[in-house]
């Protein structure tokens, strides 16, 4: 039986699909970019589970050819509401074990009790707020939505509440007043034109990632795939491109990124995966890292990070 519940991710295939979408090809002319060598477009949702696993791909692709890509995100609106029962899924309730499921096949800790203590209405609201940020501040958006992902994915935090999305901002320091305003107005239609965008472009599930050149010859990389499937994407389109051989140390990589699970860790250090947990506990007992445990795994955050 096919599965068309967006909650529903398949592992496999790396994809949390919409229920009804749209089969038409993309049109690469849409992505011709302006400023880098490579146009990076990037359907995603703030509670697709595919997402949340593909992170550490992404966060070394940024390291490692952060000079020849622009990255653009785009909302894609994985779960409208309740109003639909298919897939397996008809509650809330059912998402719940899914996502434990899920955690351990993408190796990224998620913890689905939020679906029995705390249940999200639906994903628009974070969805939208991304976009009140990205109107403020396209860096901060992103770490904003970095944010809002740990609140539910390992937090238990139902991120369509304001408190939650209002603490997420303070944290990344965009300004609150400016965030509240266009969430409350032209966010809105920011994500509405991301659902349009998506839908006439045959996006049908999370992620979706978009490589043109600037020639507006494209390469698509559908659901979470191993680091090599990006990599090639971006080389097949820019084979002179060069890597840049970043610093590998575990200081320079929270510097970069504040927070990492031990997935992201061995996959931006290249520590053996069986070993970066026990590496990533050291620096916690030299109290140099912060340690958020999960019943599905860990989250380490650099105790001297600024907001």
């Amino acid at each position: 039986m096919e599965n068309n519940n967006p909650l529903l991710c398949n592992p496999e295939n790396g994809i949390c699909e919409l229920p009804a979408h749209d089969t038409r090809s993309a049109d690469s002319n849409n992505y011709k970019p302006e400023r880098k060598p490579i146009k990076i477009i990037y359907y995603t949702d703030p509670i697709c589970s595919s997402c949340w696993g593909v992170e550490p791909q992404l966060r070394k692709l940024k390291l490692e050819y952060g000079g020849s890509i622009e990255i653009e995100y785009r909302m894609g609106g994985l779960l409208p509401d309740w109003s639909y029962n298919s897939g397996g899924i008809s509650k809330p309730a059912d998402v719940a074990h899914h996502w434990d499921e899920v955690s351990m096949y993408y190796d990224m800790p998620i913890d689905g009790d939020i679906w029995l203590e705390d249940p999200l209405t639906s994903s628009y609201p974070p969805s939208i707020a991304f976009k009140a940020a990205q109107l403020q501040d396209n860096e901060k958006a992103i770490l904003f939505l970095r944010e809002i992902r740990e609140m539910v994915f390992l937090k238990k935090k139902n991120i369509t509440k304001w408190e939650h999305l209002e603490l997420a901002a303070r944290n990344v320091g965009l300004n609150i007043v400016q965030f509240k305003k266009s969430y409350e107005g032209e966010a809105k239609e920011l994500f509405n034109k991301d659902l349009q965008s998506g839908r006439e472009l045959g996006v049908k599930g999370f992620p979706t990632i978009f490589f043109a050149d600037t020639a507006g010859k494209t390469e698509i990389v559908y659901g979470s795939r191993p680091y090599s499937f990006y990599e090639n994407a971006l080389l097949n389109l820019y084979p002179t491109t060069v890597k840049s051989q970043y610093d590998k140390t575990w200081l320079s990589v929270f510097s970069k990124y504040s927070s990492l699970t031990a997935k992201e860790f061995s996959e931006l250090t290249g520590a053996a995966r069986n070993e970066s947990e026990s590496i990533l506990d050291e620096l916690t007992t030299k109290g140099k890292l912060d340690k958020l445990i999960t019943k599905n795994g860990a989250l380490w955050t650099f105790r001297n990070a600024n907001p």
